[in-house]
């Protein structure tokens, strides 16, 4: 790891400031769980780290608070243990923050660094390799080991988002408020960049913004949701495949229905075609086999991750099953 500098400003105005004035050199850091990992590896080396931790006049940075408009705010800075313990969020999103890595990791990464970490893949993580996403002029997991990649909205790069909350977040349809010259609150879908508009970034940040919450909209009447994952050995792998969910039974069928599956696509996944198939219906084992296989009909798997489809397609199923407090078929 290359010598760097800690900068720790104590104003968000500061911290933007220092950024501004070297945008090349500098990145900032809150839990740095990813960045760290990126810089002892060789990926990045910064001449200077900003440390969020003590900035003082931005205290929801780091709170769960209610939001003026209803729903509630989640700050950057805080942690997946804290949204893992928090009774007042839904459950999917208590559930996704409760299933990342470790205890002791949780207890450390953050809301912002989780949704702005870069991908996993172990094309892009090797130094000495020049994948797509490097800058180089193909994805080498399309004709290499591709195990753990992409099988929807692949191409030309087929790297799986590595954030945990991401899915369960976009089921809850959360946006983001982005401090920058021009503040600014966006859906978080658009804060997602595939590759197919630029294989080189995974989000929307301009130079100098930083991401400062996460707005939960009011929940409907009767929402229900549940979040679902499978992992290849063990509790703190990264995810094979997530599926979360949520609904509203108010009037005993299922309406503003959100499905998204995460670790199957280069940005979190939402079907709209399973949504369809879910909409203004009442819950059944049959229809949420329907709805399974409606989210993945669109998937182009590679040579060695065809087994994604049917692990998201059950996943899914026990998601809905949960979510609706259906019992699972034996």
């Amino acid at each position: 790891m290359q010598p760097f500098a800690l900068i720790r400003p104590t104003t968000l105005l500061a911290a933007r400031d220092r950024v501004h004035e070297h945008p090349r050199a500098r990145l900032f850091r809150a839990g740095g769980v990813d960045l760290l990992d990126r810089m002892k590896e060789g990926l990045d080396a910064p001449a200077e780290l900003i440390d969020l931790r003590t900035i003082a006049d931005e205290k929801s940075l780091r709170g769960i608070n209610p939001d003026p408009a209803g729903g509630c705010q989640l700050g950057a800075l805080v942690t997946l243990a804290e949204l893992a313990a928090a009774a007042e969020l839904d459950a999917v999103l208590r559930e996704a923050a409760g299933s990342a890595a470790t205890p002791g990791i949780r207890n450390l990464a953050t809301l912002g660094g989780n949704l702005l970490q870069r991908p996993r893949c172990w094309y892009y993580r090797n130094v000495d390799l020049v994948c797509l996403k490097k800058g180089g002029d193909a994805c080498l997991a399309v004709t290499g080991e591709n195990k753990y990649h992409a099988i929807l909205g692949g191409g030309p790069s087929f790297i799986v988002h590595p954030s945990t909350l991401a899915a369960a977040l976009l089921a809850l349809d959360a946006s983001v408020d982005i401090a920058g010259d021009t503040p600014r609150n966006i859906p978080l879908a658009d804060l997602f960049v595939g590759p197919k508009q630029d294989p080189t970034r995974e989000h929307s940040l301009g130079p100098g913004e930083l991401l400062l919450r996460v707005v939960l909209p009011p929940a409907p009447p009767g929402r229900r949701s549940a979040y679902a994952v499978a992992k290849e050995k063990q509790s703190h792998d990264w995810p094979l495949v997530e599926a979360a969910v949520s609904l509203s039974l108010a009037t005993g069928v299922m309406t503003q229905v959100r499905v998204v599956l995460g670790h199957v696509a280069p940005t979190p996944w939402r079907s709209r075609e399973a949504e369809a198939v879910l909409e203004n219906q009442a819950p059944s084992a049959d229809l949420f086999r329907k709805a399974a296989a409606a989210a993945l009909a669109p998937a182009r798997p590679l040579r060695h991750n065809a087994y994604k489809l049917p692990l998201a397609q059950g996943l899914l199923r026990e998601a809905l099953h949960r979510a609706a407090d259906l019992p699972l078929p034996e």
